[in-house]
């Protein structure tokens, strides 16, 4: 059996899961689409605590979602297949997708990019973000926008840019640099409480 008939036939056992149980296609459907603006408010949160070892971390994962996105684009000019529901016959699809190069996920880069470096910066919490990770690449294969192959390699690709955003990143001494002299500009505009305080006295 070749590698493409693999990924079919794993496809076809998880968005068949769909038409078995169609209770939980709103949850898959849900989280497929939408749980992208979670992680966009998670990121968010961890900027503003203005806590120097998060504000590194969001940069690291933005930097290892850059570096997965140039991987991609190379590996889809190597590879290429459009979305499962415009291959294969009786495809449970879920939500709207427009026909394109689906290999690989970018939904699956844009989330083990963040997540994994959240893994390496948070080990005590990790998991749970790399549990996100893994609902929406599992849902987008359920709701029949992307074969586990384009899902797979997203998460290695990001998983390895992650990890060289980690050892890299932190090191250099630009980054620091310029989040010192964003900070100093943030603290004219948003000032913390402390001088918030000395201010109104």
């Amino acid at each position: 059996m070749s590698l493409s008939e693999i990924n079919v036939d794993l496809f076809r056992m998880v968005n068949d899961l769909g038409k078995q149980y169609t209770y939980l296609n709103p949850a898959m459907s849900f989280i497929a689409e939408y749980m992208v603006f979670f992680l966009a408010f998670g990121v968010i949160v961890y900027w503003f605590t203005r806590r120097k070892q998060n504000r590194m971390m969001v940069i690291c994962a933005t930097i290892a979602f850059v570096i997965a996105e140039f991987m991609a684009e190379i590996a889809g000019k190597i590879h290429s297949n459009n979305q499962p529901f415009a291959e294969l016959p009786h495809v449970n699809k879920l939500i709207g997708h427009a026909v394109d190069n689906s290999f690989p996920s970018d939904h699956t880069i844009l989330f083990f990019a963040f997540c994994v470096t959240f893994l390496l910066f948070k080990k005590r919490f990790g998991f749970l973000w790399i549990a996100l990770a893994l609902c929406v690449g599992f849902s987008r294969i359920w709701v029949g926008v992307h074969y586990p192959g384009d899902v797979v390699v997203g998460a290695t690709l990001s998983l390895l840019s992650a990890v060289i955003a980690y050892l890299v990143v932190p090191k250099l001494h630009l980054f620091e640099k310029l989040l010192r002299i964003y900070e100093k500009g943030e603290r004219l505009i948003l000032p913390t409480k402390k001088k918030s305080r000395d201010i109104s006295r």
